[in-house]
């Protein structure tokens, strides 16, 4: 519940169903100034006409904030150079997003000088965490209205009605069959015909990716450089990280790569199955992880593989701006100082296959590896590693052998 009487609200607005009706009801709930903030994160064509319907439905001012280069850069690249998969799988597109909107929410209350904001997220989600805790950690004094949590209404259909009655423009219908979040980094799907999970995602729901079946019958070839961790070209053409993950995208759509279909542990406690589309991310994950392998020491490589469970925890459950994670930024950007070069990627009906790896910081030795003959490896000096190595396992006496 409300600690306090807002006297002007700064609204995260989407302009979808539930911020609209936010936007009318927070209005007529607390006689306030309402301002309207919208994160540019990517959404694309969700943000024509934004500026006209937050002003028509009670905003008092709206601001549009072009965060793709800071979300890239500052955010997603974090997660790559993490290596960051929730349950294995998830590559976190719309908790990285989260933070980032939430840190220039509160930029923007300080700048109007509002002692409250608002968001839409719902009581059950994980969105609802990821924003609030951002807030708390930057500025602990802020008032923080979560409709959800305390209107009358609990569907859609209450929404609609209060939509209608109230003339608020709105183009969703209840016949839209799922939910769809949609960034630079992704596209989720969740809800409606989705909440079965034996029933399989429809084609039709995939609004980048191309299916296998119609996905060019030729492979692709791509070559992406990194800097220390960085992808900075693809094709040995520079370009900034929006660009980048933009070309990339493209690319692994075309040859439907980075399609996922997972049930998922939210931090609240439910299970809660999401098909996302991730082409572009998903080339970078298999790169990065490539060049990795020839230029980061084994044992660093395993100390950053141990963490990336915990990283992709911090991230999804919304401690992005705690203390731990400070640490563990300041680890990564050392542990990647190596992992400079290029790696080549083949991409077909699907599949991004690693085709060439090669770096000026390679660990990788071809005379150690060989099998050829080689002056550097004396094939006697195993005898006393293995014989070093099983001293624990000499107990002082026969293990009874079976078989």
């Amino acid at each position: 519940m409300m600690l306090r009487t807002p006297k002007k609200i700064v609204l995260a607005y989407s302009g979808g169903l539930d911020t609209s009706v936010m936007l009318h009801w927070l209005k007529h709930s607390y006689q306030c100034e309402i301002i309207a903030y919208c994160a540019d994160v990517g959404q694309g064509q969700e943000l024509l006409g934004l500026e006209e319907k937050a002003l028509k439905t009670g905003a008092s001012k709206v601001h549009i904030v072009d965060l793709r280069e800071d979300f890239a850069g500052n955010f997603v690249f974090t997660a790559l150079k993490a290596q960051a998969k929730y349950e294995e799988n998830y590559l976190l597109g719309t908790a990285l997003a989260r933070p980032l909107i939430a840190k220039k929410h509160i930029e923007i209350a300080l700048l109007e000088g509002a002692d409250t904001v608002a968001h839409g997220a719902t009581g059950k989600g994980n969105d609802q965490i990821r924003f609030e805790l951002t807030y708390h950690a930057l500025l602990p004094r802020i008032n923080v209205i979560a409709p959800w949590r305390i209107w009358p209404f609990k569907s859609r259909h209450d929404l609609l009605n209060y939509a209608h009655i109230h003339e608020i423009p709105v183009e969703a219908s209840l016949e839209k069959p799922y939910s769809i979040d949609r960034n630079l980094m992704h596209t989720s799907y969740e809800g409606g015909i989705l909440e079965d999970p034996w029933v399989e995602a429809p084609e039709a729901i995939f609004q980048s990716t191309k299916s296998i079946k119609h996905a060019p019958d030729e492979p692709e070839y791509v070559e992406i450089s990194f800097a220390q961790g960085r992808p900075v070209a693809v094709n040995g053409q520079s370009l900034k990280p929006c660009q980048l993950i933009e070309h990339l995208n493209q690319l692994g759509a075309k040859h439907g790569v980075g399609r996922i279909d997972i049930v998922e542990n939210r931090f609240v406690g439910i299970k809660s199955r999401g098909v996302y589309e991730t082409p572009g991310l998903t080339i970078l994950h298999q790169a990065h992880r490539a060049l990795e392998s020839i230029t980061v020491d084994r044992e660093a490589l395993r100390l950053r593989d141990n963490l990336s469970v915990k990283i992709s925890e911090i991230i999804y459950y919304g401690f992005w701006f705690s203390p731990e994670f400070k640490i563990i930024q300041a680890m990564l950007d050392e542990m990647q100082k190596p992992v400079n070069g290029d790696v080549r990627i083949k991409l077909h009906k699907g599949n991004c296959i690693i085709a060439g790896r090669q770096s000026q910081n390679s660990l990788y030795t071809k005379n150690l590896a060989s099998f050829d003959n080689s002056d550097t490896y004396n094939h006697a000096d195993a005898s006393g590693f293995i014989k070093l190595n099983a001293l624990r396992l000499m107990r002082g006496g026969d293990h009874e052998i079976v078989g």
